[in-house]
C-alpha cells in the first residue's frame, strides 16, 4: 500500500443541497473538510417542476476552485433524474424533478404491458413512481425526447461537462429500473416491450474506472493544474454513503442512511426477488464490489425540513429539547405514505393524517417535531425488521449514517424502537463513500473492507444503546395498521 497522502474533491449533491468535500488519505489517516457549500433550490416553471442544474455546475466549479489542486474528482446525486442532449451534445432543457408530477398514473399504464410482479422479477426494483422508467414512458411522445440522442443522469451529465466524456455509472444506473440485478446489466427485454431506447444511455462504468480529464476549460475557471482525473464513484449517494458503513469484518449489520431520505436496509450477495419482497416494497439496488444495497425509501427528514419551511424555524436545537419532553408516540403517520411525497402544507397535513386515523392531533412545532420523529423511527423499526426476515438475514446492530447522525433524539429513537444498538456516523458519508472509491486507483484503499477499516479507526462514531422493550412500539405499529 502506498504511504502518501492524496487529496481528492468528493462532489455530493443532495436533494436540497450540494457540496464540495476535500478528502485527504493516507495509509493511516482519513480526513475530510468542506470546501464549498451550496443551497439545490428546484425551480416551478409553467411547464413543472425542474432542477436548476446550471446552478448546480456553477457551484460545482465554485467548489472545485475552492478545494484546490487535487489528485482526483468524484461526482455523487440523487438517483432517477436526467437530463437530455441532442445530437451535438447540447443539454435539451432543464432536467425534470422526481416530485413533478407528470408521472401521475403512469405506473398503471406501464404495468398494463409488463405487470408489477414481472417488472419486479426482472429488475428488483420496488415501486416508486418517479423511478427513471415512469419518466421516460411520461415522456415517450414529447418533441424533447424525440430529438435526444443521449440520457445522461444527473452525476454523470455533471461529468460529460467536466471532462467532455459520457458514460453511465453502475450503481445509479440501478435506480432506473431497467438494471437486472442479477447479471448487473441492462434489463433489455423490459425496456424493448416498454418501447424504451437503451442506446439512449452512455456505456456502462463501474466504480473506481476512469471516467475522463478535466477539460482544458474547465482547467481554466477553476485554477487546477492538469491533468486532473475523473473519477467514476458510487455515484448514486446511496451507494456512496453505504460504502462508507463503518462496519467491522464479519459484523451482523444493518444500515439506515438518513437525509432527506431514509433508506433502510441490509447490504447482501444477491437480490431478493420474490412476490414477498415486492410486497413489501423493497428495492434492489447495486452496490460496490457486487453487493446488492436490499433496502426500503421511507420518507425521511423530508417531513421535518418541509415544517421548518412553513414555521421558518431557526432554532433547529431548540424545537428538538423541547420535541424531547413531549410524550413519546402520542401521535405517529406513515412516514412511507405517498401523501407526504409533494411540498407544502407538511405541518398541515401531518395533523391531518393524525385526526384521520384517530390519534391526538399535534398542534405546536414541538409536538409536530416529536410525531415526525416517533414516526421515523418506527418506519426504521419496520424496515430493519422486514429486511431481516425478507433475506432471512439477522442483525445485531444498526449502523444510522448522514445528515440525522447530528439528531441525536432521532438516533435513540430508532435504537428504542428498533431493540438494537445505533452505532452513529460518519455524517458525510456519502461523501467519504465518495472519497473511498477515489483512493483505490492509488493503493491508498483496497476493497469495501478496507474502507471501512479506515474509517472505524479516523472517525468518531457515537454509539445508542436501545432504552426500555419494544412493547409500545408494536403498540404504535399497529395503530398505522390498514383496518
Amino acid at each position: 500500500m502506498s504511504g502518501s497522502v492524496k487529496s481528492y474533491a468528493a462532489v455530493d449533491l443532495g436533494a436540497s443541497s450540494g457540496r464540495v468535500m476535500v478528502g485527504r488519505v493516507g495509509p493511516d489517516s482519513l480526513e475530510l473538510t468542506e470546501a464549498h457549500r451550496f443551497v439545490n433550490r428546484p425551480v416551478r416553471l409553467p411547464e413543472g417542476l425542474r432542477w436548476d442544474v446550471l446552478g448546480l455546475y456553477a457551484g460545482v466549479l465554485d467548489g472545485l476552485r475552492a478545494a484546490g489542486q487535487v489528485d482526483s474528482v468524484g461526482i455523487d446525486s440523487w438517483a432517477v433524474d436526467y437530463g437530455l442532449l441532442d445530437a451535438d451534445g447540447a443539454l435539451l432543457g432543464n432536467p425534470v424533478h422526481y416530485r413533478d408530477s407528470r408521472t401521475d398514473g403512469v405506473a398503471e399504464k406501464v404495468w398494463a404491458t409488463v405487470p408489477a410482479e414481472e417488472l419486479y422479477g426482472a429488475t428488483g426494483l420496488q415501486y416508486a413512481p418517479f423511478n427513471t422508467l415512469y419518466q421516460l414512458t411520461a415522456a415517450r411522445d414529447t418533441d424533447q425526447l424525440g430529438r435526444a440522442r443521449r440520457l445522461l443522469l444527473i452525476p454523470d451529465l455533471l461529468t460529460y461537462w467536466l471532462t467532455g466524456e459520457q458514460g453511465t455509472e453502475l450503481t445509479n444506473a440501478s435506480t432506473t429500473q431497467l438494471i437486472d440485478p442479477r447479471t448487473r446489466h441492462w434489463a433489455t427485454g423490459i425496456a424493448a416491450r416498454l418501447g424504451i431506447d437503451l442506446d439512449l444511455f452512455a456505456p456502462l462504468r463501474q466504480p473506481g474506472e476512469p471516467a475522463g480529464l478535466l477539460r482544458p476549460g474547465v482547467l481554466d475557471d477553476t485554477g487546477l493544474t492538469g491533468p486532473v482525473p475523473v473519477t467514476a464513484v458510487g455515484s448514486h449517494d446511496t451507494a456512496s454513503a453505504v460504502a462508507a458503513v463503518p462496519a467491522g469484518a464479519g459484523e451482523h449489520f444493518a444500515y439506515i442512511c438518513t437525509g432527506t431520505w431514509s433508506l433502510a436496509g441490509l447490504e447482501l450477495d444477491a437480490p431478493v426477488l420474490t412476490e414477498e419482497s415486492r410486497a413489501a416494497n423493497f428495492t434492489n439496488e447495486l452496490g460496490l464490489d457486487g453487493t446488492v444495497r436490499y433496502l426500503r425509501n421511507i420518507m425521511g427528514l423530508w417531513l421535518l425540513q418541509e415544517c421548518l419551511r412553513v414555521w421558518d424555524e431557526p432554532d433547529l436545537g431548540g424545537l428538538l429539547r423541547r420535541a424531547a419532553e413531549v410524550p413519546a408516540l402520542r401521535s405517529v403517520v406513515d412516514a412511507g405514505d405517498a401523501a407526504f411525497l409533494a411540498p407544502g402544507r407538511m405541518p398541515q397535513r401531518i395533523a391531518e393524517a393524525c385526526r384521520a386515523s384517530g390519534q391526538p392531533v399535534p398542534e405546536s412545532p414541538a409536538e409536530v417535531t416529536r410525531c415526525i420523529l416517533d414516526s421515523l423511527a418506527l418506519a426504521h423499526r419496520r424496515a430493519v425488521a422486514d429486511a431481516q426476515r425478507l433475506a432471512d438475514r439477522p442483525v445485531d446492530v444498526v449502523h444510522v449514517v448522514g445528515g440525522g447522525t447530528r439528531n441525536a433524539l432521532l438516533c435513540q429513537l430508532t435504537a428504542d424502537a428498533c431493540g438494537l444498538p445505533v452505532v452513529a456516523g460518519p455524517t458525510e458519508a456519502a461523501a467519504l463513500g465518495n472519497v473511498l472509491v477515489q483512493a483505490r486507483p492509488h493503493g491508498l484503499v483496497r476493497d469495501l473492507a478496507d474502507g471501512r477499516h479506515l474509517l472505524t479507526r479516523t472517525q468518531p462514531l457515537p454509539r445508542y444503546e436501545p432504552r426500555g422493550d419494544t412493547a409500545r412500539w408494536r403498540e404504535a405499529e399497529a395503530r398505522l395498521a390498514p383496518g
